[in-house]
């Protein structure tokens, strides 16, 4: 069974042994709005928010206790702007920020209710933060992760798939997020004997095209960076890498999970136990200009064998010995 099965949704009538200790001395209910950043039907967004309320609950707060959390799950633009005013209205103590979109939305929403962002990558080049030892106003959180472990994807890929010469380096254009990430793997391409070529992701036709025109090349591969469009088109991307006998390297476990060959990152459900933990702080009296913004300290390497299998890849054995789940 795999470790996030484990993960269970603690309900309101749970009582933990630490809830005596985050009552309030004037009994007053807390409340926290939450801006996820899924529809509510994706189990990975299900899996972030059980996550951040076992984290709560673990430090003694327990809804319909001493706390009152409203969720809201927009899947595009106009509905983050309609529930951050919805959940602003409600007059939460504090906000959680599940990614940078939600993280932007609220900022620009409040410059007084207190912000924790999960899952926000380069906070201060996105303009979230003033910096990250000392973020500088109502929000702080927890990064994604630094540029530099974009490195570490062509890496990988060359090492479960040692044919690959040229990489398709799936990004998001139009944010200079997708910019850094691609200029780190165009530096640690050529030493792996590696050419990589930039796809911008758009919609899904588009998507399509990019990868059917670069299966038709020899010794060709992908390299998915973390981004919206990226993940709102997992599905399709990795039944595309199927299809086409593609080796890819991804960012998120998830996208293994959902058959992708061979992942590197952070884990998010523990990103949202992190917020928790500031939220906790937040509640207690802390300001969240006080409180740096933290980078992951741990990333998972997860590995699909049935799709190395299918593909006809030879998963060295040294890599399945590094390897913090193997998919069987």
């Amino acid at each position: 069974m795999k470790r996030r099965d484990f993960i269970t949704l603690l309900g309101a009538a749970a009582v933990w042994p630490l809830a005596a200790r985050a009552q309030q001395a004037d009994g007053r209910m807390r409340r926290i709005g939450a801006l996820m950043s899924t529809a509510a039907s994706n189990p990975e967004g299900q899996v972030r928010l059980r996550a951040f309320l076992q984290g709560l609950e673990q430090l003694g707060w327990v809804q319909g206790r001493n706390v009152q959390i409203d969720i809201r799950w927009p899947t595009n633009i106009d509905e983050d702007r309609k529930y951050a005013a919805e959940l602003i209205s409600l007059a939460p103590d504090v906000m959680l920020a599940s990614a940078a979109r939600a993280a932007v939305t609220l900022q620009r929403a409040t410059p007084t209710v207190p912000i924790v962002f999960a899952m926000t990558l380069d906070p201060v080049g996105g303009g979230i933060v003033e910096s990250l030892s000392r973020p500088g106003s109502n929000i702080t959180g927890f990064m994604l992760y630094e540029y530099g472990l974009s490195g570490k994807w062509p890496e990988l890929l060359k090492q479960i798939a040692p044919g690959v010469t040229r990489a398709a380096v799936f990004r998001d254009a139009t944010a200079p997020t997708g910019h850094g990430q691609f200029a780190v793997i165009q530096a640690m391409a050529p030493p792996l004997g590696m050419e990589v070529v930039p796809i911008n992701v758009n919609d899904a036709a588009g998507i399509e095209r990019a990868v059917v025109y670069f299966a038709r090349l020899a010794n060709g591969g992908l390299i998915v960076t973390g981004s919206g469009p990226a993940t709102a088109h997992q599905n399709l991307i990795t039944t595309l890498a199927a299809r086409h006998r593609l080796p890819a390297v991804y960012p998120f476990r998830f996208f293994v999970d959902g058959g992708g060959l061979i992942s590197y990152g952070p884990d998010l459900a523990d990103q949202h136990r992190g917020a928790a933990t500031y939220v906790d702080r937040i509640l207690k009296g802390a300001k969240p200009a006080d409180l740096p913004v933290q980078a992951p300290t741990k990333y998972e390497l997860t590995i699909n064998l049935r799709t190395a299998k299918a593909m006809g890849l030879e998963v060295p054995a040294t890599m399945l010995a590094r390897a913090d789940e193997v998919i069987e």
